[in-house]
């Protein structure tokens, strides 16, 4: 591997999540609401995706650009068929340490045993509430929460040593659980991860009245467990970690809103049609599937994908305000989170 590619701000190139499908199952409020993503709703054609082979080589290619922690998303990664055969190929690429993948966990019962055989290394379960009736509201679906909390446990089955469970939380809807999330971690050996709520987006009718400040939740759950400081594992990790002084394994808090990290910001992210994205709060991305599908070559690819980080400015959590709110922004459901 060569020497990571920087942007503008001298932020290196670490991180690649592949968004493989823009479909759900779920239609959580702050992501797909059903009043925009519904029965009538034009998702990307099949024939438009990326072929798994086509992301397989940009994986490859980003890895000599940096890139050595890969993490596939969505919409729900799970609805792509067959996706253990891409976790399998990017897996044998050399130079891709970390390969993870964030689901909301409905499918999982049936999918984690071939997932972890076919090389994937961690997972991340979305899961706002332990609460069946608050669950429910939230995820906006038929799938019941308890299918949820098998499929977790089927991953754990399944020889996943690392499950991380993402909430994002929002007020007076599902801050009253937070606790109970802590407890069931705690009492499953997984990894709670608080998001704030973001402007991410232009459909989920965000409103900073609903944002809970992650030293908010901290403190109540350090006043009920007892948390202490963990240092960064490398640069531009996302969340801010605290171990349970009992040692009861970690908590984690992403604060974009209330104290934003741009500054190590390391992630480009690749949508399931082949545009690659710079900012989870980007309008527009640049098209590589373009140049896959041209007969580009891989030092053409290479070389364009490199350009695209190096020309990277992007700074929104820092620069948010009424005005930057009011941008039009993709949603997350489409650019993978």
């Amino acid at each position: 591997m060569t020497d990571p590619a920087r942007d503008r701000l001298g932020r290196p190139l670490h991180d690649l999540r592949v968004s493989v499908t823009d479909r759900c199952n779920f239609r959580c409020h702050y992501c797909m609401p059903r009043e925009v993503f519904g029965p009538g709703f034009a998702f990307v054609p099949r024939e438009q995706l990326l072929s798994f082979e086509e992301i397989t080589r940009v994986v490859r290619l980003t890895t000599d650009l940096g890139v050595s922690k890969v993490r596939l998303t969505g919409g729900e990664p799970l609805l792509r068929r067959d996706l253990d055969q891409l976790v399998a190929s990017i897996a044998a690429i050399d130079g891709v340490d970390d390969l993870a993948m964030t689901t909301n966990g409905a499918l999982l019962t049936t999918h984690a045993e071939p997932l972890r055989k076919a090389g994937l290394h961690r997972i991340t379960v979305s899961l706002d509430s332990v609460d069946a009736a608050v669950f429910t509201t939230m995820a906006d679906t038929a799938v019941p929460l308890s299918q949820v909390l098998d499929g977790i446990a089927a991953a754990k089955d399944a020889g996943f040593t690392s499950i991380k469970l993402n909430a994002v939380v929002q007020r007076g809807v599902n801050d009253a659980g937070v606790l109970d999330l802590v407890d069931y971690a705690r009492t499953h050996g997984h990894v709670m991860r608080f998001i704030e709520y973001m402007d991410v987006g232009n459909t989920n009718g965000w409103l900073l009245d609903q944002v809970v400040p992650a030293r908010e939740i901290k403190d109540a759950i350090g006043a009920r467990w007892p948390l202490v400081p963990v240092d960064p594992g490398y640069l531009g990790e996302v969340a801010r970690r605290y171990q349970f002084a009992d040692g009861a394994g970690e908590v984690g808090f992403v604060t974009s809103v209330t104290e934003p990290f741009c500054g190590n910001c390391s992630r480009a992210r690749l949508t399931a049609v082949g545009e690659l994205y710079t900012c989870l709060f980007a309008g527009a991305g640049r098209d590589v599937r373009a140049r896959l599908r041209d007969g580009h070559d891989d030092a053409a690819v290479r070389e364009f994908l490199a350009g695209v980080w190096h020309a990277r400015a992007d700074r929104y959590s820092e620069l948010r305000s009424a005005g930057t709110h009011d941008l039009h922004r993709v949603e997350m459901s489409y650019l993978g989170g």
